[in-house]
């Protein structure tokens, strides 16, 4: 197999890796069996944006990098810091704007970290409620 046959395959994974977390960053919440995942998924995206933000820029994500590092090997340059304003761009054609996508996208995890905190909290104080015992399967949301 060549380099770039290699290369292709990595940007496909990156896409759908990446493509599954966010989907799983922004809807984990809602099931009450993905939700202590789904706090820990959204807590370590947050983490890296703004913890190894300060060193790597604002919004900084792992998965970006390799992935764009990835691209450049595939020769792609004047890559976005963002994700998934590069996939908005491609997929519509438009131009999106930076600003406009980060925003959306940052409030929309604070919006799903909120919902994991609430619901992660009411499910524990119902199970300490129920004392420790696991609700039934029809109570599963």
């Amino acid at each position: 197999m060549t380099d770039l046959a290699i290369y292709r395959m990595l940007d496909v994974l990156f896409v759908v890796v990446h493509t599954l977390l966010v989907g799983f960053n922004m809807l984990g919440w809602a099931w009450r069996r993905t939700r202590r995942l789904h706090l820990i998924a959204i807590s370590a995206t947050l983490l890296s944006w703004f913890g190894l933000g300060l060193k790597y820029g604002w919004g900084y994500c792992p998965l970006t990098d390799w992935h764009w590092d990835v691209k450049r090997a595939l020769g792609e340059t004047g890559l976005p810091a963002s994700w998934l304003k590069y996939y908005l761009d491609l997929v519509t054609g438009l131009d999106w704007s930076a600003a406009l996508v980060d925003g959306l996208v940052i409030g929309s995890a604070l919006a799903a970290l909120a919902l994991s905190v609430v619901l992660n909290l009411r499910d524990a104080r119902a199970r300490w409620r129920d004392g420790g015992r696991p609700r039934s399967w029809k109570d599963q949301a």
